[in-house]
């Protein structure tokens, strides 16, 4: 390639991020590298990318139309890439993935099933882990891939593939309580009891909550403490059916159950090999 994949990036992250200091915050490196990176693509171009006249960089015209381009040869880089871990015969000897509870388990069985056909000699291992928790999995080289609930933004090296199959939550309580004999029950009368909320590690160190709110890593704990009566909770609906012991009752809030989407996710700079790659083509082919 004639330009520098870093150079690329480092424009592309500009842009998205609207300034230098923030894609290099976006990229892991210093502010001075990517604009040095952006002042060789434009001398290696021969025009300017930005006008750098104001306190943030603002695209030329000249820019705009290269912008198009980038992102496009960017694009067709990670294909050719993905295309080249599907065809290699270098089989990765460990695969290693989390998932949320909110993954329905006969989704993850028969998936479980056909790669277990396909890949008998791989170590595989799988844990449960919610949102930023993957993430952070990810990005620590923990583990190759994740399945979880679409996020409003990833960080730059974490890819996405939406799954077609989506997730169902809802309101739950325990039937005891005076809340279950309402035919429809308001977000005032919720807020005047405990809830039960989902609450990462690495949100932990983000989202301090106050008032009546316990929380706990996974659905799974949530669901527990929801049938020992400590108050409600947001919650998978197949958990609840299949692992609940009928004490639970569906609140009638406005707006619930809702459909949750979900996306397979795995870092770019350490992406999965072709049992991976495999195992991402089949669960965004996979249908309810």
């Amino acid at each position: 390639m004639r330009y520098s994949p870093e150079s690329l990036q480092a424009f592309v992250q500009t842009v998205e991020k609207g300034s230098f200091s923030a894609a290099a915050r976006a990229l892991g490196k210093s502010q001075s590298t990517v604009s040095a990176a952006i002042a060789n693509l434009e001398a290696d171009l021969g025009f300017k990318l930005f006008h750098r006249a104001g306190r943030e960089p603002v695209l030329t015209e000249a820019g705009e139309h290269a912008l198009r381009q980038v992102q496009e040869i960017l694009s067709a880089s990670q294909r050719l890439d993905e295309l080249a871990v599907r065809l290699s015969d270098n089989i990765e000897p460990r695969l290693s993935m989390a998932i949320s509870d909110f993954w329905q388990a006969d989704h993850h069985e028969q998936l479980l099933k056909r790669f277990a056909a396909r890949y008998p000699h791989i170590e595989f291992e799988c844990m449960i882990a919610e949102d930023e928790d993957v993430i952070d999995l990810l990005q620590s080289n923990r583990i190759h891939l994740g399945v979880i609930r679409v996020q409003t933004a990833l960080p730059v090296t974490i890819a996405a593939s939406r799954l077609q199959v989506q997730a169902q939550m809802a309101v739950f309580i325990h039937r005891d309580h005076p809340l279950s004999a309402q035919s429809q029950v308001s977000q005032a009368e919720l807020a005047q009891v405990r809830q039960l909320k989902l609450n990462t590690w690495a949100g932990v160190r983000e989202n301090i909550s106050c008032g009546q709110v316990w929380s706990a890593p996974s659905y799974l704990l949530l669901l527990e403490m929801a049938e020992q009566g400590f108050g409600w909770s947001i919650l998978p609906r197949w958990l609840v059916e299949q692992f609940g012991h009928g004490v639970l009752h569906m609140l009638p809030v406005a707006g619930w159950p809702q459909n949750i989407a979900v996306d397979a996710v795995w870092s770019t700079r350490t992406p999965p090999g072709p049992a991976g790659r495999w195992m991402i083509d089949q669960l965004c082919a996979q249908r309810a």
